[in-house]
């Protein structure tokens, strides 16, 4: 291989351009100057935020009614049994479905069906629902129940069949080989497999499920949310705050709780380094060739 000669011109080769990267960043930009200019973002605003907010801060938690917290915390327990009602309502609708929306276990066209009902409710927000059920079942948590419970159904149901369609294909496979039926199929072929990741999502779903009830009660829909709505629309900011106070610390002990329980059905039993080791000791130990003869040799 020759070496360049000085002064020569080496063409190198030219870099392709990334169309389809460019359009993309250029169409993001365009899209975020719009979304600004939609919305009627006042900058100006932003500077005499931080002293409004430390107004509003000191309204909430200077002089709170902590007469009310009794109060407050039955109503946060509502909306925390409200959450976990409608995550059950709606994992009773999503497990079965699931299944049906799984490529792996059933036709193409039976999934896309399926799958289009879970579209159609995760599109309706759970405040809309909220709004719907208000005025049929009045200012009561049942609202909100089905309101968690309706929209919780397309979220769940969209993760529970990603869940199966990742299994392995070998214990589906062995099932077939002993002619099982489908029941049986589902019984010892996937639902082993999936068991654990699907009552991770319901717990994690539940977490959601907590914030989302304190928000339809800001719509009626029972629980510490319309506690909150009534203190802030009466000018009550101490109570308001101690609401708030509640919200927070609630949620927080919930999440800590079940973010605990998901890791340990994810991680399995713990194990005993002792007892490990002491079967390891026991598979080793050499067994008398005596005892291994049969009876009358």
């Amino acid at each position: 291989m020759t070496a360049p000669v000085d002064g020569a011109h080496v063409d190198l080769p030219s870099r392709s351009r990334d169309t389809f990267r460019l359009t993309l960043t250029t169409g993001f930009v365009v899209l975020f100057g719009w979304s600004l200019i939609s919305v009627e973002v006042k900058w100006s605003r932003l500077i005499d935020a931080p002293a409004d907010m430390y107004r509003l801060f000191t309204l909430m938690f200077g002089d709170m009614p902590w007469d009310d917290l009794g109060r407050l915390s039955g109503l946060m327990w509502d909306s925390i049994a409200m959450a976990w009602v409608g995550t059950l309502i709606a994992a009773v609708f999503a497990v079965p479905l699931s299944f049906l929306a799984a490529e792996n276990l059933v036709g193409r066209s039976i999934a896309f069906v399926t799958r289009q009902v879970f579209n159609i409710l995760r599109a309706v927000p759970e405040v809309i629902l909220a709004l719907l059920f208000v005025p049929v079942f009045g200012l009561s948590p049942m609202a909100g129940v089905l309101a968690i419970g309706i929209g919780s159904i397309g979220s769940l149901g969209k993760l529970f069949y990603e869940i199966i369609e990742n299994i392995k294909p070998g214990p589906i496979e062995a099932t077939d080989a002993v002619g099982a039926s489908a029941v049986q199929r589902l019984r010892w072929g996937v639902v082993p497999q999936v068991a654990p990741e699907l009552t991770s999502f319901l717990l994690y779903r539940f977490e959601i499920n907590i914030r989302a009830s304190a928000v339809l009660g800001l719509v009626g829909a029972g629980g510490i949310g319309t506690a909150l709505a009534d203190a802030i629309r009466f000018t009550e900011y101490g109570q308001a705050g101690l609401a708030l106070i509640v919200v927070v610390v609630g949620t927080i002990a919930v999440d800590t709780v079940s973010g605990a329980i998901r890791h340990r059905i994810v991680a399995g039993k713990a194990v005993d380094l002792g007892d490990v080791a002491d079967i390891g000791a026991r598979a080793l130990v050499v067994p008398d060739p005596r005892v291994l003869q049969e009876p009358g040799r």
